[in-house]
């Protein structure tokens, strides 16, 4: 692994690239491109990330932003409006099972991790009305049950919050039972990580140790898949199958992001430092551990390459490519140290072993 000093989160970049209104979704290099207007998931992702990294000057304008724009985009029973242009007007576009996931799933951080107690109740209220949203696609329950189980940090008896949670134990897809092919779709897709991170964080909440040691070794095996030459080589965006070459392009900056959570999640959980080293791994691709050996930001704006191309990057620094790297950043800080988690001086996180089941783990599955 390339031994590289990851940079300091910063929401520089996100600020330049929000107003009043919304954080835009696309820029040209680092300049935003307000023509192509504002989206749902990034005012979702954009709420969490500043409602943890608040020692950031900008982080509570951020937060408003993000919120009122989840405000005003809500339609009622967890439906959202996908997009807004620059004109304030909503477009046509269909709303989207995954925007509303990522809402609930910044809505129930901000609940439980944002400092300002005006951001925390709007929050609260927003994802009540919220919270009764279901959705047949996985990645969108993984979303708002990740928002769901965070809410629940800090609002223990809230009742549309352990529905939310109860139901998707109940509907996230379980590891198939090929060895070798576990994976519970045909083919990898996109923010693949995503799932056995929420299925991890459910079972923790349930107490149903049989589903997160499922949950484990489900990210154990998506690991090995995307692990090349000692590096992750991420599913490309228009995804693989169990035959598909690697390395593969474009890999997308989500994929990093999604993983380095996931794999912070399964070391909390188990406590195995394995897992904190395969979050350390995930998180270099950002800074040139990859299969072409090039950074995936931008140092001088603080902005996230919107992927990794066979020659080098796509240098647009868009909001999701920012988001990504911003916060997959800002979990690395948020690990031990190597030197702590080699002497054994770290505690299990309580946003993750929450259950006595968790608390009584035995033992884990190791990423290799």
């Amino acid at each position: 692994m390339i031994e590289t000093v990851a940079p300091l989160p910063s929401l520089r970049h996100l600020t330049r690239l929000s107003d009043a209104l919304g954080i835009f979704e696309h820029a040209k290099l680092e300049r935003p491109r307000p023509e192509c207007g504002y989206c749902t998931d990034d005012a979702g992702r954009l709420l969490a990330i500043a409602s943890r990294l608040d020692r950031d000057p900008d982080s509570l304008l951020l937060a408003h932003v993000a919120l009122g724009f989840l405000e005003r985009a809500h339609l009622g029973r967890g439906r959202f409006h996908l997009r807004q242009s620059v004109d304030g007007n909503w477009t046509e576009d269909r709303p989207s099972d995954d925007s509303a996931g990522r809402a609930l799933s910044g809505l129930g951080t901000a609940v439980a991790r944002a400092p300002w107690r005006d951001v925390r109740d709007r929050a609260l209220v927003l994802f009540g009305e919220a919270a009764n949203f279901r959705s047949e696609h996985p990645r969108a329950v993984a979303y708002a049950a990740l928002g769901a189980v965070e809410l629940l940090q800090a609002v223990p008896d809230h009742a549309g919050a352990r529905r939310l949670v109860s139901d998707a134990a109940d509907s996230l897809p379980s590891p198939a039972a090929d060895d070798e092919w576990p994976w519970p779709e045909p083919r990898l897709r996109y923010a693949n990580a995503l799932l056995p991170d929420a299925s991890l964080s459910v079972a923790t909440v349930m107490g149903n140790q049989r589903a997160a040691d499922d949950a484990v070794h489900l990210l154990e095996w998506l690991v090995n898949q995307e692990m090349l030459d000692g590096h992750f080589s991420f599913t490309p965006v228009a995804g693989r199958d169990r035959n598909g070459p690697q390395p593969a392009f474009d890999q997308q900056p989500i994929e990093a992001g999604t993983m380095t959570e996931a794999c912070a999640r399964a070391f909390a959980y188990t406590g195995d430092r394995q897992w904190a080293q395969a979050a350390r791994r995930s998180g270099a691709w950002f800074l040139g551990d990859n299969d072409v050996s090039v950074t995936v930001f931008d140092p001088a704006s603080g902005g996230g390459f919107d992927g990794l191309e066979p020659e080098g990057v796509n240098r647009n620094q868009g909001a999701e490519s920012t988001l990504a790297f911003v916060g997959t950043m800002l979990q690395l800080q948020e690990l031990p140290s190597a030197d702590a988690v080699a002497a054994g001086h770290f505690r299990r996180s309580p946003r993750v072993a929450t259950s006595q089941a968790a608390a009584r783990r035995a033992s884990s599955r190791r990423p290799t």
